[in-house]
């Protein structure tokens, strides 16, 4: 199957590099959010990344300016998803509200259209059971920050078909990703490997094993990892790591997941990482990191 139209649904962090990556790479994108705020932020955010793109020689002012035509705002789901190929859904890390979702798009969308979502941790399996078309309901877990990395979790539902999984992979790679096939266990393999790692940073930091920046440290020189597990924390957002380690937790039933209780007083505080401006560092400045 041929992808040419995306729909994107969520205007967030992961949404609007999505649309970027997908605008990009020379696909028609609509970018949905119910908040016209949320729209005209992610716009924003896409014209400045671009524009850092064309400053080291990535894009050029034409290319630029295609991506951004390429890419139309929409605020109402039903109307933005009638001619699509495929839907990737953006939206935050609850299954509750992606139930809900992919039951609208079910209703909604082409009925050749794939759904997908860009969960870290929830069953696909499950959130194809909400909709007619399980075989064509599928996992597409970008990275953060999407236009900069280069890997996409592919994850096959009990249902999803070979068809829906050769469409989805062949569009990874035709967005300049590298995919990597899984099956569908919570987690995944990224969160299942990188969620561990944080939750123990934070228990070492609540039981005064070193500062934050100490337990960074030593996970950069001493492992070679680019950002500290504190670091990356902020980046993705404590409030999605807190949702996924307690998905975890659930599906798995092992204690080696639960949450470290510094990190849930961290998101009751409101204290969400970068996006917030503080986690478990302090920025200055709350805007994500440049792609």
């Amino acid at each position: 199957m041929a992808i040419e139209r995306i729909t994107v649904v969520g205007g967030g962090t992961m949404g609007n590099g999505i649309a970027h990556t997908c605008a990009q790479a020379g696909l028609a994108v609509r970018l949905v959010d119910l908040s016209p705020q949320v729209l005209e932020r992610a716009l924003e955010t896409i014209a400045k990344n671009l524009d850092r793109q064309v400053k080291k020689g990535v894009l050029d002012e034409a290319a630029r300016a295609a991506t951004l035509a390429r890419i139309e705002p929409a605020s109402e789901v039903e109307s933005a998803i009638g001619r699509a190929d495929l839907v990737i859904e953006a939206i935050p890390e609850r299954a509750d509200l992606k139930q809900q979702l992919f039951k609208r798009l079910d209703g909604s969308a082409p009925a050749g259209a794939i759904l997908a979502s860009n969960t870290s941790s929830i069953s696909i399996t499950q959130i194809g059971s909400y909709t007619r078309r399980p075989d064509r309901v599928i996992g597409m877990h970008f990275m953060n920050p999407v236009p900069v990395m280069q890997l996409v979790e592919v994850i096959r539902g009990l249902a999803t078909s070979d068809e829906t999984t050769a469409s989805v992979m062949e569009l990874a790679r035709r967005l300049g990703k590298t995919p990597v096939e899984v099956n569908d266990f919570p987690g995944f393999v990224s969160n299942r490997v990188l969620m561990p790692m944080i939750n123990e940073a934070a228990f070492a930091l609540m039981e005064g094993v070193a500062e934050a920046e100490a337990i960074d440290t030593v996970m950069k020189l001493g492992m070679n990892h680019p950002l500290g597990p504190l670091e990356l924390a902020d980046l993705i957002g404590l409030d999605t790591c807190l949702n996924i380690l307690s998905v975890l937790h659930r599906e798995l039933g092992d204690d080696r997941y639960r949450p470290c209780p510094l990190l849930r007083k961290l998101v009751a505080a409101g204290w969400l990482g970068r996006k917030s401006g503080r986690g478990f560092h302090l920025y200055a400045d709350a805007a994500a990191p440049p792609a």
